[in-house]
């Protein structure tokens, strides 16, 4: 079995990052031969031998390191996801990227199914969707994953393929910004806010890692569905999550009053306006206290069986942060 599983090769955009590098062991784990494409170093220094330094927007260096590669199967996570940019310009790899991808894939006439990155910000938190179509992005982020997108639309692949929409995916090598709920509850800044339940679409990377390989692998053939979200159902209540976090670590989060909380926000407004940063400000008291949720079921359809828990995949990450970054004594 391991000598057929060798012969399937897997290129991976932007392994060096979160998901990637995840994605990128676990196939490696069972036998394939994977290729990482990316800008940045490896996360993991044993990976190196892997890993192809080429940025994705020099159509000619990516093509050259796609084609020598030869994949059988292909994910597409490059991008830049942070949400810091102010143009679209500025987010070039999402789209200079995509269209430099899209014509490769046209040189790969053995590829048998590509998955191309996208992003639950195609759309603004707690917008309900008609369609696969239907976009209402809040950020230039979420913009340029609509162009992202579209590109793919236009100039689909001549093999099988999809487009996935993580949602807010946590767990070992995570950054910026999922790993800040994390970080704060264990420093004990996170509290409740009063009475105040509120639902959202995480996700495990190991549940995350998993539905990503039951896409790759199991046809996508229904023009009609080629959008899927990538996160764990159901959705979260966070003062659950939070509590569980703190539970593991041996102390309760404290409740603050709602009327408090609104004050700070307000405080935090008005600080940030002489540009100084303040960490309760209206927009976060916003994201704390109204629903975010995905519609998750046609990708449980293809990948109906999560390998993890929350419970579980909190202890993971807990005991991946206590052995890298040593923050938890």
């Amino acid at each position: 079995m391991r000598n057929v599983l060798m012969n399937k090769k897997i290129l991976i955009t932007g392994a060096s990052g979160f998901i990637g590098t995840n994605l990128l062991e676990d196939l490696l784990l069972k036998g394939y031969d994977v290729c990482n494409i990316d800008f940045n170093n490896p996360k993991i220094p044993e990976r190196y031998n892997i890993w192809k330094n080429v940025d994705i927007r020099d159509y000619i260096s990516f093509e050259k390191a796609v084609l020598d590669f030869q994949p059988d199967y292909l994910v597409h996570l490059a991008a830049r996801t942070d949400l810091d940019g102010k143009t679209l310009k500025d987010y070039d790899a999402n789209v200079v990227g995509v269209e430099n991808l899209m014509r490769i894939l046209h040189k790969l006439p053995n590829l048998k199914k590509v998955i191309i990155a996208s992003s639950k910000f195609v759309t603004r938190n707690g917008y309900q969707i008609r369609n696969q179509f239907d976009y209402c992005p809040h950020t230039v982020y979420g913009e340029s994953k609509v162009e992202t997108e579209n590109m793919v639309w236009a100039d689909k692949p001549q093999c099988d393929w999809c487009i996935i929409r993580p949602t807010s995916i946590w767990g070992p090598w995570f950054g910026v910004p999922y790993r800040n709920f994390f970080d704060m509850v264990i420093r004990h800044f996170y509290f409740h806010i009063g009475h105040i339940k509120c639902h959202k679409t995480y996700g495990y990377i190991g549940n995350a890692v998993y539905q990503i390989e039951q896409l790759l692998f199991n046809d996508t053939l229904d023009e009609n569905n080629k959008v899927f979200y990538i996160g764990d159902e159901p959705a979260y209540e966070i003062n659950e999550w939070a509590d569980e976090i703190a539970n593991e670590l041996g102390f309760d989060v404290p409740t603050m009053p709602v009327w408090f909380v609104k004050c700070l926000a307000k405080f935090g407004d008005f600080l940030g306006l002489f540009g100084i940063h303040f960490p309760m400000q209206s927009f976060r008291f916003g994201n704390m206290t109204n629903d975010g949720t995905n519609d998750m079921s046609n990708t449980y359809q293809i990948a109906p069986d999560s390998p993890y828990t929350r419970l579980e995949g909190t202890r993971k990450t807990i005991a991946w942060i206590k052995k890298y970054e040593e923050k938890i004594k």
